[in-house]
């Protein structure tokens, strides 16, 4: 009986796991696709965002699954390579190395992110096993690199944006090693 349970269980868990590799077009900002792999990917571990029939992955989204494998990336004929991705990425968004050192080291540790660009930010963190729509983001992360200064106005405007949208300020320092180290910050009253 419970090889059987084991059996079934394995069985419905393929079903989810995405065969072959989604296709996807590279659009200026974004990456987007329409097959069933995508759609498959998108509701076991929200990657992308729906639009339409269609699903729009970030830059930083497009080159995970690039290099994770999971993802072909075409611009028009030709497939995209992950260093030429990775310099279309960087010549659309100058901080665009530090912000995916940041994705990378928060989504391989469970957690799923998504643009935050309405609250001010740079990504809204979901705690390990939330699942957006399902509850509310838990942080609001800024990626740094640590050679870059950050003044006492700018830390306060970040973290009154994280005060005011109820969610945790979380800095994201990316040092020379691509290693992340994470400060959060609250406010407290006394």
């Amino acid at each position: 009986m419970a090889e059987k349970q084991k059996a079934e269980i394995k069985a419905k868990t393929e079903e989810k796991i995405p065969t072959q590799k989604i296709k996807a077009n590279f659009a200026r900002e974004n990456a987007y696709a329409e097959d069933q792999e995508s759609r498959t990917l998108y509701d076991q571990s929200r990657f992308g965002e729906l639009k339409d029939s269609k699903i729009s992955y970030s830059l930083v989204e497009a080159l995970y699954l690039l290099e994770k494998k999971k993802m072909d990336i075409l611009d028009g004929k030709n497939i995209l390579t992950y260093d030429s991705f990775l310099k279309k990425a960087k010549r659309i968004q100058p901080n665009f190395w530090v912000r995916y050192c940041v994705f990378r080291d928060l989504r391989s540790r469970g957690y799923i992110l998504k643009t935050a660009l309405k609250f001010g930010a740079d990504f809204r963190v979901y705690d390990r096993g939330i699942k957006p729509g399902e509850d509310h983001a838990k942080w609001i992360v800024f990626p740094v690199h640590e050679s870059e200064v950050l003044t006492w106005y700018e830390f306060s405007a970040k973290n009154r944006v994280a005060h005011s949208t109820r969610k945790r300020l979380l800095l994201g320092i990316v040092d020379e090693e691509e290693d992340v180290t994470y400060y959060e910050c609250r406010w407290i009253r006394p």
